[in-house]
């Protein structure tokens, strides 16, 4: 251990902190962190001698899983990326020492069962790069549907439909940080109380969706 701390001990030399050491790629940390806080966890367990993040992508859209790829190895770019296959989605993987640093919001149990608030470095990032959140938040716990409804039209009911963006998360802290950002972009959302349950916010409004189509668009 004496030798190490002197750099004196041969092999690999792991890859420096892309936050204390390095340089970080804000713009596609932003993205990752919507993405972690939606779909990913980190784990170390005894026989992992380093933490691994995992995001979990659904199988249909594999556009949204190289871009999960992608931003994992330009926020951390001396470590290896993988993607383990499982049911109907691949784990997009990678480990590193200094996860600790980079996700600061891990904890023990369910996001949802302990604050989530964001450090002010990572709230100057997602200032300066908002849409990058809100996209890695939509890209994993949100989605673009076409929703339908019936009009009285020259006294003829006729079907009329609409596309719509929903957000879904059970974390309080987290569905904030969403319509937060969607504030400080002018993004008009409502609360879509679903069995009791607050967990959905709607985005309907049409030139608010067209806003969000031209900078996230539908999962690919």
């Amino acid at each position: 251990m004496d030798r190490a701390k002197r750099g004196e001990c041969p092999g690999r030399v792991p890859p420096p902190c892309p936050r204390c050491e390095g340089q970080l790629d804000n713009l596609a940390y932003s993205y990752l962190l919507g993405l972690y806080l939606g779909d990913g966890h980190i784990v170390q367990n005894r026989s992992m001698r380093v933490p691994s993040l995992s995001v979990f992508c659904a199988d249909a859209h594999p556009g949204l899983m190289d871009q999960c790829e992608q931003a994992m190895r330009s926020v951390f770019p001396g470590n290896s990326v993988c993607r383990v296959r499982r049911k109907g989605c691949h784990e997009v993987k990678l480990s590193s020492r200094h996860l600790w640093c980079l996700f600061p919001q891990h904890g023990s149990g369910k996001k949802h069962e302990r604050p989530i608030v964001l450090e002010p470095w990572q709230e100057a990032i997602v200032h300066a790069h908002p849409w990058e959140f809100v996209r890695g938040l939509i890209h994993s716990d949100g989605c673009r549907i076409t929703n339908w409804t019936t009009r009285v039209i020259a006294g003829e009911r006729k079907r009329y439909e609409y596309p719509r963006y929903f957000f879904t998360n059970a974390s309080d802290d987290i569905r904030k940080l969403f319509t937060d950002t969607c504030d400080a972009l002018g993004i008009e959302w409502t609360h879509c109380t679903r069995n009791g349950n607050p967990y959905n916010i709607s985005v309907a409004k049409k030139t608010h969706v067209a806003l969000l189509d031209a900078h996230i668009g539908p999962k690919y």
